[in-house]
């Protein structure tokens, strides 16, 4: 099992805005495709305006799979569409779980 770690910097002054977006164009066509997340969160102290988001994978092919038709998808582009100059920065990182973690 993987978990992917997907942080967004936003800019400042616009969660809220990028937040919305996703939420309402965003992550519905992420569900149709990835499935369901373990979860999101924004910051709240020390480095602000950051959305973050985890998905599960059972391994990089499954993932690979899944994005390629998300990407495919006409929604899609339109969503990037909407948050286009929202997002600063992006990191993503993948983690594995140790052998004593409650995901494993």
């Amino acid at each position: 099992m993987l978990l992917e770690e997907r942080d967004y910097r936003i800019r400042a002054g616009f969660l809220g805005d990028f937040v919305d977006c996703y939420m309402r164009l965003g992550l519905p066509i992420q569900r149709a495709h990835l499935g369901e997340p373990v979860g999101f969160f924004t910051s709240d102290i020390g480095e602000l305006n950051h959305f973050v988001s985890m998905w599960r994978w059972q391994d990089l092919g499954e993932r690979t799979a899944r994005r390629e038709k998300m990407l495919a998808d006409p929604d899609w582009s339109g969503y990037l569409a909407s948050i286009k100059g929202l997002v600063d920065t992006q990191t993503i990182r993948f983690l594995a779980p140790t052998p004593f973690s409650p995901l494993s």
